[in-house]
């Protein structure tokens, strides 16, 4: 599997305003265009948080551990639109009310991106993608704490669960 290089997606202004449109690729090339992505920490009743576990093929931080569900947001769609398909996508849920907790820009050596950060409390059963995901479980805050500045979790996961949750 490999990554769509060609898919189009928004380029935003620092308010999250549409202002063009750039590939995967350009996004990914150390462009530092600015693109909405959609995040959403699922957590269960007992408080733990789902992580999933990215496969090696993708670009950008491989093998690691991640928010519930991240994805980007296609070109014409809403927030909101993006984070129900991505939750289908990656874990199989449809019935799950998100709470919008924030939204900042997140910058890496390769990218931007303009993050809209949900949350839930979901006990229901999660499928995670066979083709998107390697898997995922459900964290305890204290395993999420000790794995922090491990490389064992992607950095944007770590100084957003630390902003927003911890």
């Amino acid at each position: 599997m490999k990554d769509n290089s060609e898919e189009r997606f928004p380029i935003v202004d620092e308010e999250g305003c549409v202002i063009g449109s750039a590939t995967r690729g350009e996004c990914h090339s150390g462009s530092k265009l600015l693109h909405p992505v959609v995040h959403l920490h699922v957590f269960n009743s007992r408080g733990e948080v789902y992580l999933q576990k990215r496969p090696e093929w993708k670009d950008i931080q491989p093998g690691k551990w991640d928010t519930s569900v991240g994805g980007h947001i296609d070109y014409g769609e809403t927030p909101e639109q993006a984070l129900v398909r991505e939750v289908r996508e990656e874990l199989g849920i449809t019935d799950f009310v998100p709470e919008r907790v924030g939204q900042y820009v997140f910058e890496s050596r390769r990218e931007r991106e303009f993050v809209y950060v949900h949350r839930t409390i979901y006990d229901g059963p999660v499928c995670p993608s066979a083709e998107e995901l390697d898997g995922g479980r459900f964290w305890t805050l204290d395993e999420i704490r000790s794995a922090i500045g491990q490389n064992i979790l992607t950095p944007n996961f770590e100084s957003e669960f630390q902003k927003f949750f911890l």
